[in-house]
């Protein structure tokens, strides 16, 4: 799961995180260790996880749990949501939204501005910009809902 997060942030990410952030051989070891509290940690517990598979080979992650926010207007969020490029378009990304959020449930995510693919992929699927803007390890993400006041 971490290797398939870490490929997927450098070829997300690749010119806005900065090349020693992508390419430090750290990453891939505190991605690691992430999954591994998200995965065992009883803290974690309410947290959804999946995975997408082809060949045997992993291609895909989604995460999602409770919100961090203090009184939200969602009952769940999106943490996330990663394929890899050469898995576009092959249904792993709506499978994996499916299988950690349901369909009647009011949810959130931060997503990368700009990333038109994937703020193009959750307009499909029912998100909507809210108007939040955050900056997060130098990236700016904007936030999306859907099932809310905002995202209806």
């Amino acid at each position: 799961m971490a290797r398939v997060i870490v490929r997927c942030w450098q070829e997300t990410y690749r010119g806005l995180m900065t090349d020693e952030v992508l390419d430090d051989p750290g990453l891939l070891v505190a991605r690691e260790r992430f999954w591994s509290a998200a995965l065992t940690d009883e803290r974690y517990r309410e947290n959804r996880a999946a995975v997408a598979v082809r060949d045997g080979e992993l291609v895909g992650v989604a995460m999602s749990g409770p919100p961090l926010e203090a009184a939200p207007e969602w009952t769940r969020q999106l943490y996330v949501l990663y394929v890899l490029a050469a898995d576009h378009g092959t249904g792993a990304g709506p499978a994996l939204l499916e299988a950690v959020v349901d369909p009647e449930e009011s949810v959130a995510l931060w997503v990368a501005d700009p990333n038109p693919r994937a703020q193009a992929f959750y307009r499909k699927h029912g998100f909507v910009a809210d108007g939040a803007v955050q900056v997060e390890g130098g990236v700016r993400e904007i936030r999306m809902v859907r099932g809310t006041s905002h995202g209806r």
